[in-house]
């Protein structure tokens, strides 16, 4: 085995663990989503409930196929989550007027209602987090900039042979 020279720069290992982007990211994302459970248990959402609260908050009324290509969800995905919100009377699922193979999917008054309790949801994990406001926007752009080529990847690969 030959030794590595003080001179000759390390070759970083592709393959490290710390240095895969995949990991970072899982890892992130579990440790935010801990930290919002204890936040939203007051308000008896899971946080994939909570994401299609602000989806409705900001949009309502949506079909579910809107719902889902807004929240980047299966439509299977989606429904378990409408139907618990619908028993829980946050929202209410309909057929569209104009066209019957679509669900609309409204807010409830009780879903309304929970939007004023909601509001402190964000101030909370930013308070939890430690940091600054300035920096986490920067963290939001900078996720946004790779689900973006993410997905633009995605389209553009070429589908199974």
């Amino acid at each position: 085995m030959s030794e590595i020279s003080a001179a000759e720069p390390a070759v970083e290992d592709p393959l490290a663990l710390q240095n895969q982007t995949c990991f970072a990211l899982v890892v992130a994302s579990r440790s935010v989503l801990a930290l919002y459970r204890p936040i939203l248990e007051p308000l008896e959402l899971t946080h994939p409930q909570y994401l299609v609260m602000l989806a409705l908050w900001q949009h309502a009324p949506l079909s579910v196929k809107e719902l889902s290509a807004l929240l980047q969800l299966d439509p299977g995905t989606l429904s378990p989550l409408l139907k618990r919100l619908e028993a829980a009377d946050l929202v209410r699922r309909e057929r569209n007027t104009t066209d019957e193979r679509q669900l609309a999917v409204s807010l409830t008054q009780a879903g309304r209602d929970l939007r004023a309790r909601a509001e402190q949801v964000p101030h909370q994990v930013v308070a939890r987090l430690g940091l600054d406001l300035e920096e986490l926007r920067q963290l939001n752009v900078a996720l946004n900039q790779i689900i973006y080529a993410a997905n633009s990847a995605m389209s553009s690969a070429p589908g199974p042979a």
